[in-house]
């Protein structure tokens, strides 16, 4: 895709903005104390736009403001965040990026629903304990009960979602001319 830097940069801004927004204000209460927002769908388009590595900027961006704003979890809560995030998103982006058909788009949200969920079920039982203050033993036997259907739940949504919106607003992108039409690309 060849296209500008600072149109690059607008659009990266943008999604930083979007994500953030969702974070703030789309947070939806799931199972006991955990809440989805849907940040990681719009880091994920980012990424299938860009490559993985603008999702791990668009994670690492959104993740530290929210922790200076909103959060409630501190340093740890955006070190579990970036980990969620980019195990979501970059692991789709990357899969897209090798495969640029439907089908790659399909196999990388999927494994990138699939990665989300074993990182975080490793991540929670480790990193949990420490900032909600619950001993270790009380964490893991949250991990089946509460853990799991979350995550399973939160990475399904995002792939749909995803999904859903990707053409969209690529399709607004190029008819704003953020993006080079696709008959441009192919040269």
């Amino acid at each position: 895709m060849n296209i500008s830097k600072t149109k690059k940069l607008t659009i990266i801004g943008m999604l930083c903005a979007l994500a953030y927004a969702a974070v703030a204000f789309g947070r939806i209460p799931l199972i006991l104390f955990l809440k989805y927002d849907p940040k990681d769908v719009i880091i994920t388009i980012g990424g299938l736009i860009f490559g993985p590595l603008t999702s791990l900027a668009i994670t690492v961006i959104v993740s530290t403001v929210e922790m200076l704003t909103i959060s409630t979890t501190g340093i740890l809560g955006c070190v579990m965040n970036i980990i969620s995030g980019c195990s979501f998103a970059c692991t789709a982006a990357f899969i897209y990026k090798k495969k640029r058909k439907l089908s790659g788009a399909i196999l990388g949200l999927l494994c990138g629903w699939g990665c989300q969920v074993v990182v975080m079920m490793l991540w929670n039982y480790l990193i949990a304990p420490i900032y909600m203050g619950y001993p270790r033993e009380a964490v893991a036997e949250l991990l089946l009960p509460a853990f799991l259907p979350f995550n399973l739940i939160k990475g399904g949504l995002n792939a749909s979602i995803t999904m859903l919106l990707y053409k969209p607003i690529v399709a607004a992108l190029r008819h704003s001319n953020l993006m080079e039409s696709r008959q441009n690309n192919l040269k």
